[in-house]
């Protein structure tokens, strides 16, 4: 669930998406009962925004394609395998735009400030800045078995630190950034596997 946060704002609602992608996994330490662990991922997400408009149910929405690559700690209490484990991730998170769409929608958007800035809004204006970056972090379960098959499910948030629209004096925007709530579902496997009995 992505938007955008415009400064001046634009009045929207959390536009859905889809990801999907691969992780890997490296559980590196256990300090007393904290299991800690490196994870990265490589994703395909749509992110953009959706717009408010009262007289209409067809608003304005803008998908943003990106490739995102977080980089993570994990950090969790419980068992390592055969059982559930809670767990916090939290690091930076970069990306890249492939692409994007538009859907103009049947409504006309409410007014909005960027419309008194040179009579530019933010339809007209294409993504001008490709490489995205910032800050994600989440909670999640684990539950493995003891042959090394792991389901997790997690919730998560991103908090953008780059802008899409260029944020001069001359923009319309001095902040355009994207901000995601993620919902996530996972499988892993055991690829190598240490022959500590106490893992």
């Amino acid at each position: 669930m992505n938007r955008v946060t415009f400064n001046p704002p634009i009045k929207q609602t959390f536009k859905n998406g889809m990801m999907a992608g691969v992780t890997v996994r490296y559980t590196c330490e256990k300090y007393f009962k904290l299991l800690c662990a490196f994870q990265g991922e490589l994703n395909y997400s749509q992110a953009g925004w959706k717009e408010q408009v009262k007289t209409s149910d067809d608003p304005y929405r803008r998908t943003i394609h990106y490739l995102h690559m977080p980089l993570l700690a994990n950090l969790g209490l419980g068992r390592e395998r055969g059982g559930f484990k809670g767990y916090l991730v939290v690091g930076p998170q970069i990306g890249f735009c492939v692409g994007e769409s538009e859907h103009k929608g049947s409504g006309e958007s409410e007014y909005t400030p960027a419309q008194l800035v040179g009579g530019v809004t933010q339809h007209d204006l294409k993504v001008q800045k490709k490489f995205d970056y910032g800050i994600t972090g989440g909670l999640g379960v684990d539950f493995s078995t003891k042959k090394g098959h792991h389901f997790l499910l997690e919730g998560r948030y991103y908090f953008g630190l780059s802008d899409i629209f260029s944020n001069t004096k001359k923009d319309p925007f001095g902040r355009s950034a994207n901000s995601t709530i993620i919902i996530k579902a996972s499988y892993l496997f055991d690829i190598l596997r240490t022959k500590n009995p106490e893992n």
